[in-house]
Order: C-alpha cells, then structure tokens, then sequence
C-alpha cells in the first residue's frame, strides 16, 4: 500500500483569475464563486465563472490579479483529490514531499526551501480550509473533503488574508450544510488495489439549523516492493471525516460550527537507488569500494523496476483534525466575519534514510505533535458607492515539540560508510548502536493588521492599495543528547563519535515587526479587454533553527545563528486578459519577484566545526510569463496552458556543496558560491492542453451526455538539489490521461478512466543519500493506472 494516488480522469486545466482585493469573501473565507448552472455539470463545458466583487457578481474575467479557480466537478473529473495532483492541473504548483512532515508547497518556485525539512520556518504559501489557516505542510497530504472549489492565488497576500504568505495561497472551500436534502455518493475501483470512496450528506434539522457530514477514504496498493519482507511500500491508507452544522440566528446573522479528523497509516515514502556519482572523498570511501568490502549489493539499479530491500519498517502515521466556528453578521457598515479556529497535528514515523539493505542509520524518526490556535475578525463595506473597503485583524498561536524526542541511531555498517578507516580511533563498530535524543519545544505568535480598498477612479480606471502591519514571537528550546557507543571512549574515538552526532542545547526567543502592502491599478480598455499592473511589499517572517547549530571554537552552539532573518520580496506584475471571440478567454501575466535573505540552507566554516543549517542567501530572484486560455466550440471544449519560470540564486556565496563536491577533507571545499545557478525544483517551462467531447444521448431510459476527454501535463527539468548537481537534475516529462464515461441529467454518472496513458518513466524527485559516498535516490512517479467511478446524487 503507497502514498500515491491513482486518480480518476484525465487532467484537465481550467487557469482563471479573480482577485482577493475586489472579492467579497464567503463566511468561510473564501472567494465566493458563482457558477452558470450549465457549467455544475462538466468544468470543461464552463462558459463563464462569476465572483462577488464590490457585493455584486462579476465576471472573473474583469477582476485584475491571478488566481485559479478549479471548481469540485473538475477536481472528480480529474482525480485531483489532494495538492499533489493539483500541481498537474495548474502549472505554477509545485508539490514535493518525502513524508508528510518533509512537504513543500512552492507557486512559482517560492514558498519553502526545497527538500529541507526545518520546523523553524513558516510556510510562503498559505493553505486554507473554510478560512482557517493551516500551519503544517503535512496538511497538504491528506485528501479533499467534500470540497466545492479550489483557488489558487498567485504571488504575495497578506492584504486581504489573515496569515501572510509571500509566495501564494491555496484556499480550499468545502460544501456547506443545506436546508435541501441531498446525498452524494462516489465509489471508484481501479488496478494496484485502488478503492476510493466518498460521501456526504446534508438537510435540515428545523427550520434555523442544517447539518452537512462527509466522508472520504482511499486505499491503494503500493507501487515499490520490498525483495527483503517481500512487502509493499508507498501505498495508501487514508480516512478523512468532516461534520458541520449550519445556524440562522437571524436573516443578518449566521453561524457554522465545523469539526474534521483525518486518519493516514501508509507503509512509506520509501525512495530507490537512482545512481551513484564521484565525490570528493577518497576511492576506498566511495560507493562501490564500501559496498564491495561489505559484500552488498542492491536489489536492482533501475529505479522503475521499482525495488528496494531496506531493513528499517517504512512507516508515515499521521492524524490531523480540528474544529472552527465562523459567524457572519450582516451590520449597517458592512459584512462581519469571524473565524475561530484550533487545529492538531499528531505524526509517528519511521523511515529508513540509508535507503539500503544494510544497518547502516538503522533509526531515524521524528514524533511530532503540533497545536494551533487562530482567530480572524473581518470587516468588508461601501465607504462609498465609488470606495469600497476590507479591513481585518488576526492572531495565531503554534506550538511543535518532539513526541516525546526525535530519535537518530547507527548500526554495524555505519562506521564503513560515514567514517576515514584510517583516523586516529576508527573502529568498524564505533558506530554501533550510537544514537542521539533530540528534545524541541517550539512556539510561534502572531498578530496583523491588515485592509485593502478599491477605488473606482472612473468607470474604467480602479486605485487598489492594501497595507499590512505584522508582528512575530518565536521561542525555541532544543536539547539534543546521544547515547550508546563505547563505554570509555579514547579523546579519538569521542572525536569520531562527536563528528557524526554530538550532544547540544541551546534556547532562542526572537521577535520582529514589519510592515508591507501592495498597490495595484486596473484599466478595462473595453468590455472583453482588461489589464492591471501590481507592485507588493511582502516579508516571510523569522525563522528558527530546530536543528543543531553550528559551533564556535570553544564547541558552544553558535547562538546567533539560531534565527533566519525574515525575506524581503519585492514583487511586480502586469496583465491581460481577453475576451477575443464568444466562448473564447485569453489570459497573459508577466511578473518579477526579487527576494533578499532568502531563507535557505547554508554551510559555513565560519563559526567553527562545518555543519549544513538554516540562514539567507542573500539575494534571489524568479521571473516568468503565464498564458491560459480556454475555448467553447460547439461540442467540443479545449484548454491550452503554459508558464515560462525562470529563479535563480543572484547571491548565494555560502551554498552548500552539491553531490560531485561533497565529502573532501578541506572544509573550503563543502562551501560554494552558487550565484547564478537556477533555484531548485522550478521547472523553465511547464503547461497542459486538453479538451472534452460531448455528445447528448440516452443510456437505460436516461437521458444525459456521453463524453470522451484527453490531455496532457508537461515539465521540462528541474534541479532537485538545494545547490544545483549535475546528478541530480529531474529530467522533464510529459503525461497523457484520457476519459470517457456517461453523464446523466438525473445525478448519476459513471465513467473509466487512465492515468499516464503511455507508462513514462520518471521522478517526482531525486535526493543525496548522507555521507557523501556518491549514493543517489530517487522517487519514481507513478506508473499507469486506470479503473472505472461510479457517482450518485439524489
């Protein structure tokens, strides 16, 4: 069983906009949408999306900065029932994750420092649910719920959102208790063991109080296979709860209390021998002489064989749930909202992160638990008919500590490979059974102003300022001890020993104010023609190390690395958007992004004894081009989209080494100025193209429609390294998926569906093993897959 999706339909890319700054926002948070009731039953026959902008409907096409809004009928088509398969549907998403707590969820390659895990650090992009902000980059693992469209902004908010992000948002909305009655039912079947099902059901209780319950699970068989327990990694096991109740306590005043529980036991994320590169250390410390003194060999050095046979249980147990209470009230100045929120994360993993059959890190674990509380109050009104305003505050509180520690241990071949068997104290078992206990408690507090106005100038001219004062309080106390190892270690052998795990503890407590907004004008040449350009001031907050810092020469922690300065992102966008034919929408943004302290990963041999931690690089920056479009044409509905990224480190002199220069003995050289190299993860080009025929008929005495739908999602390559590695670029790829199925007017639907039409082979991504003995791995995509869905609604 995997942690994969095999999903449902082919992809199939709607990219629209509408703006946070003109929208009034629904009581759960969100961009309120209004769709054409021809449009609920097929995203792809969509001919117009409608928000509520100055407390009227208009067309999304008029409202002047980017978003995406995939709305819950695509989301089935496609199968995209989590981020990971968002990313294929909007081609500035990128998701990554080794285990849920190592996620990462970057818009335009912004948001998180790529394949590094670090408590210490929020998130640049900003995952809502109802409203409610969630802190956990593990949140973006677990499926959707019962959800009735998705929208993803794109660049900084922080104006018209409680939580600021400088990179984007994704802002989830679920379906909301109804005084109708109704059921929905989904059940899907398909190869590797996939089964997914999905419900909900909603009416009212009396005559003021409605009640919504939902359910999702999925199932599915994994796609790597262990040679050694002859099992089954990467699988997936995911239950998710949500329940709601909705109250009318007057025609101006509203409340939902809402409550959800996720469940996730998969067997993974197990990653496959991908290669081997040279490194700086000397042969008898490289890969192959170390396996061959050992007598190991891998189970098979093609990674799309799919095999590994590691001697530590993959395991990525997670439960995640909370519960919100919202009211909106409807005064003589305006919409009132508030949204109250607690959330828990709970994580119990274990991973083998030598990636081997062989007992070399034979534990490596982080048991987490993480509580959050947040509260946003908002106001939106008519100052006048021409001035329109938002104006909120919010608060957020976070504490992570390690459940009860994170736990690292070395076994019998640990020495071999992370040790000179010719220093001074080397002893093949010196490692063996050396571990370390690391205890963190960490807490985060948070409080913004935050509003934005919308000027209409004239009729076609709109002013749109918003301004934002922020202030952050973080505490860290970390205690790391080791244990094991020989009981009266010799001056050397502590050497050794302290070189590959040593004890430490340190407390940090920083805190910082700043202020940032943005200023954009919109033009409307014409009723089909519209522009705007943006400037935004946006700051990523404090960091914290959770890890260990580096030393000074005395061996004290280094305290003033213990903080990462907030980035500084300036950010510029222009726009176009067109209506150039009926049915037809032709979209083009341009935009730049520069960012000082960018909050990376860094060596440095300054302080004292070489170790990789969180720090800035000093200057970056990402600039691009995004086009979509989309076509109505009789029968046929069609969709092309593509975006140009081009991010690259502008100052970064104290990178860490990539794979090829890692491992030699002068600490200079595990040092690098990688000005001037690409950002990681951002792939130069990315798009999709698809379309969907319909053909109206009868199937059993019922009328409907008969579809048939193909697309494709295409990269081009990427680096999958903090510093860019020869080895360690993803190749590019593309995806082809397909659909066909019955649609009937009456609710119910059935359709089959294939995913990775032709089988490619490729990476999600690839990673360095630790040690630097020139061991890569990767972590395959999926392989094809295909089954048949069954919906119902009545």
């Amino acid at each position: 069983m995997t942690p994969s999706l095999v999903s449902m339909a082919s992809v199939a890319v709607l990219s629209l906009w509408t703006a946070p700054g003109l929208a009034q926002e629904s009581s759960a948070g969100g961009i309120e949408v209004a769709v054409a009731p021809e449009a609920v039953q097929a995203s792809s026959q969509v001919e117009e999306i409608l928000v509520t902008a100055r407390r009227r409907e208009e067309s999304v096409q008029e409202v002047p900065i980017p978003i995406s809004v995939v709305d819950d009928a695509l989301l089935t088509q496609t199968g995209a029932f989590n981020v990971n398969r968002l990313k294929e549907l909007i081609p500035t998403v990128q998701f990554y994750s080794t285990n849920p707590r190592n996620s990462a969820i970057n818009i335009r390659g912004l948001g998180a420092p790529y394949g590094l895990t670090n408590d210490g650090l929020e998130p640049g992009v900003g995952l809502y649910v109802d409203g409610v902000f969630n802190a956990r980059p593990a949140a973006a693992t677990l499926d959707f719920i019962d959800v009735q469209q998705i929208e993803v902004l794109r660049g900084p908010q922080g104006t018209l959102y409680g939580k600021n992000t400088t990179a984007g948002a994704i802002n989830v909305t679920t379906k909301k208790p109804s005084f109708t009655p109704e059921t929905r039912f989904e059940q899907s079947f398909g190869n590797y063991g996939f089964i997914q099902s999905k419900a909900s059901i909603t009416g009212g209780l009396s005559d003021k109080l409605a009640a919504r319950l939902s359910f999702a699970g999925t199932q599915r068989d994994g796609f790597l296979h262990n040679v050694a327990t002859d099992d089954d990694l990467n699988d997936l096991n995911n239950l998710g709860f949500r329940g709601q109740l909705l109250y009318n306590a007057s025609d101006d005043l509203q409340f939902i209390l809402a409550g959800d529980l996720t469940r996730q036991r998969p067997e993974g994320y197990a990653q496959v021998y991908a290669g081997v590169a040279p490194t700086l250390r000397a042969p008898n410390r490289q890969y192959a002489a170390i396996t061959a003194d050992l007598g190991y060999t891998v189970p098979s050095t093609n990674p799309f064989d799919r095999l590994t046979d590691t001697d530590t249980a993959w395991r990525s147990r997670q439960d995640m749930g909370g519960i919100s209470l919202t009211a909106d009230y409807k005064t003589a100045i305006g919409q009132l909202t508030s949204i109250t929120a607690w959330r828990f994360w709970n994580w119990d993993p274990s991973n083998d992160r030598d990636y081997l059959g062989l007992p070399i890190t034979t534990i490596s674990a982080a048991p987490s638990t993480q509580e959050q509380w947040t509260q946003e109050v908002r106001l939106t009104g008519d100052i006048t008919p021409s001035l329109n305003y938002v104006v909120g505050v919010f608060g957020f509180y976070q504490n992570i500590k390690s459940d009860p520690v994170h736990v690292q241990e070395q076994g019998a071949a640990a020495a071999r490979f992370l040790l000179n068997p010719g220093a001074a104290g080397y002893r093949a078992d010196l490692l063996t059974g050396y571990g370390q206990n690391t205890k963190i408690d960490f807490d985060t507090e948070s409080a913004a102003l935050f509003g934005q106005l919308d000027w209409s100038i004239t009729e076609k001219l709109h002013l749109l300022p918003g301004l934002r004062l922020n202030y952050d309080k973080k505490k860290m106390d970390f205690a790391a001890t080791t244990y094991g190892g020989p009981a009266n270690p010799t001056p050397a052998e502590l050497a050794l020993l302290r070189s590959v795990l040593s004890p430490q503890a340190y407390q940090a407590n920083v805190d910082d104010t700043n202020v940032s907004g943005q200023l954009t004008f919109a033009y409307s040449f014409t009723d089909t023609i519209n522009t705007y350009a943006t400037y935004a001031k946006s700051y990523k907050s404090v960091g914290m190390n959770s890890a260990a810092l580096p030393t000074d020469a005395a061996g004290n922690p280094a305290l003033d690395a213990a903080t990462v300065k907030p980035e500084d992102v300036n950010h510029y966008e222009v726009g176009i958007k067109t209506q150039p034919l009926p049915g037809v929408t032709a979209n083009l943004s341009v935009f730049n992004t520069d960012i000082e302290d960018f909050q990376a990963q860094v060596q440095n041999n300054a302080v004292g004894a070489l170790r990789g931690y969180l720090a800035n690089a000093k200057k970056v920056r990402v600039r691009g081009v995004e086009f979509d479009s989309s076509a109505r044409l009789g029968a046929f509905s069609l969709f092309a989209n593509a975006a140009y990224t081009d991010g690259e480190y502008r100052s970064f002199k104290d990178a860490p080494a990539p794979l090829e220069r890692s491992g030699g003995s002068d600490p200079l050289t595990q040092v690098v100025d990688a000005s001037g190299t690409r950002l990681p993860g951002i792939s130069k080009w990315a798009g999709s193209l698809g379309g969907e025929y319909v053909i109206t008929g009868g199937l059993l005495g019922r009328a409907g429609d008969y579809y048939i739908g193909a697309d494709a999602s295409s990269r081009s390559d990427f680096s999958s390294a903090a510093t860019e590695s020869a080895y360690l670029n993803v190749g590019g790829y593309t995806l082809y998926n397909a659909r066909a199925g019955f649609r009937a007017n009456d609710g119910w639907e059935f359709s089959f569906w294939i995913r990775n039409l032709t089988d490619k082979d490729y990476f999600e991504l690839l990673a360095a093993a630790s040690g630097s003995t020139g061991l890569y791995v990767g972590q395959p995509g999926d392989p094809q897959t295909y089954g048949l869905t069954i919906r119902a609604r009545f």
